[in-house]
């Protein structure tokens, strides 16, 4: 059904003439009787009885009327579901707990009246394409450890760099200690039962491992962060990494430690990805925060995957 039509059907039938609607609408009168001619048309009946008067509605006409009525409000409603700036930003994280989803808090508590939509999807991969087809606008990943590169039309910039740290046991033997440097760490388990085959955090650590000659053991369900903790409590040769930025609250029995790395200190990188040719205005708001607050990588003292 032509919406032009039914608009024109239902400003004639406000205006209660032909000529008062062609400028209410700003076209000519001859359009506002071809338009409705071709409604009534369609419908197989007579909507208005034309009279020197003005133009009366016939009980077709009536009975059409508010579902016209009706009929236009859907049709906004829909077009302005996506309109630039009136639905939700969406944006993936990879988890809702750790610092690519502070980033976004940080945001929102900036720019309180932009609504925001956030998903996790699993990979970073996946989560490149849901950006390039226009499912997700934008996402917050380890770019450089996908090994591929961004699609054409989409570009990122780096906006963290998480220092890490080693989370042990009170009977680890680095449970004392103020720092480790990861070249401690050689010939030590590392546990990570949420590391997952082909993910860019997966790859991130198998590369940190190598460099300092560690060991990642990914074996085991993942049972969430509480068995992570109870675990860890329990375990005088099992650790884990945790992000520094990542928040973490534990029983107090488990008396668990969080030991910053140093010489150097790992950290791992975070770039916004987004389609150049997305127009919604709160991406361009959350672009502007987080390259603003993101203070540069330091020159020295850090390590991160080339």
């Amino acid at each position: 059904m032509d919406l032009n039509a039914v608009r024109t059907f239902v400003a004639v039938a406000d205006a209660g003439q032909f000529q008062n609607a062609a400028t209410d609408l700003s076209v000519t009168q001859q359009a506002v009787s071809k338009r409705v001619a071709a409604l009534e048309h369609s419908l197989g009946v007579k909507l208005f009885v034309r009279a020197p008067s003005g133009a009366r509605l016939t009980i077709d006409g009536q009975a059409f009327l508010p579902h016209a009525r009706a009929l236009l409000d859907a049709a906004e409603r829909a077009a302005s579901s996506v309109r630039p700036g009136s639905r939700a930003l969406r944006v993936d994280v990879v988890h809702r707990q750790v610092a690519t989803a502070g980033l976004l808090r940080a945001f929102h508590r900036a720019y309180p009246d932009t609504a925001l939509d956030i998903v996790t999807l699993h990979g970073g991969a996946e989560a490149v394409e849901a950006v390039r087809s226009g499912a997700i606008d934008a996402t917050v990943r380890a770019v450089a450890l996908l090994d591929q590169p961004l699609p054409e039309g989409v570009e990122s910039a780096p906006v963290l760099d998480e220092p890490l740290h080693l989370f042990t046991g009170p009977g680890h033997p680095f449970a004392k200690a103020r720092s480790v440097t990861p070249a401690q760490l050689a010939g030590h388990r590392i546990w990570m039962p949420g590391n997952a085959p082909g993910t860019e955090w997966t790859a991130y650590y198998d590369r940190l491992a190598a460099e300092f000659g560690f060991t990642i053991d990914a074996i085991g369900p993942d049972f969430g962060i509480e068995a992570l903790f109870d675990t860890i409590a329990e375990s005088t040769t099992v650790a884990t990494f945790v992000g520094e930025e990542t928040p973490l609250v534990w029983p107090v029995g488990h008396a668990l430690r969080r030991i910053p790395l140093v010489d150097p200190t790992p950290v791992y990188p975070g770039e916004l990805v987004w389609r150049t040719d997305n127009a919604h205005p709160a991406l361009a708001a959350l672009r502007g925060h987080l390259t603003a607050a993101y203070p540069g990588r330091p020159n020295s003292g850090i390590w991160t995957p080339e």
